[in-house]
């Protein structure tokens, strides 16, 4: 997942790109503990070179917004992001499923809404 706005110009540079990604992971749309894609995936997204996405890794790296360790690749921080990683997911899925029924943003978050304020079920 590249968090890019279709309409938004994609980033060049590696600020650009740290930009995009804290940006993701200060709204939550990257939670706690995902996976960010592999260097040379952000490099082949955004058409830059794999040093440039590998310098934009390392400055999330240096805020404690990420976490690279080999093997497991690059995951956002603990306490990073305003949502975790299970939210995120559940929120995808709720859009997801809206969009594949034809509900809108506003019937969706309404659905969430209803759903908050309402007790838990009797288990």
């Amino acid at each position: 997942m590249t968090p890019v706005h279709p309409e938004a110009p994609a980033p060049r540079t590696a600020d650009d790109i740290a930009e995009l990604f804290r940006g993701a992971i200060h709204s939550g749309q990257l939670g706690d503990g995902e996976r960010l894609p592999t260097v040379r995936q952000t490099a082949r997204d955004f058409g830059v070179a794999q040093a440039t996405a590998a310098k934009a890794y390392r400055a999330l790296e240096q805020e404690g917004l990420v976490v690279t360790r080999t093997a497991a690749g690059t995951r956002v921080a603990p306490g990073a992001s305003r949502a975790s990683g299970p939210v995120v997911e559940h929120a995808r899925a709720l859009a997801a499923a809206a969009q594949q029924t034809g509900m809108g943003f506003d019937d969706a978050a309404a659905v969430l809404r209803a759903v908050w304020a309402s007790p838990p079920p009797a288990g």
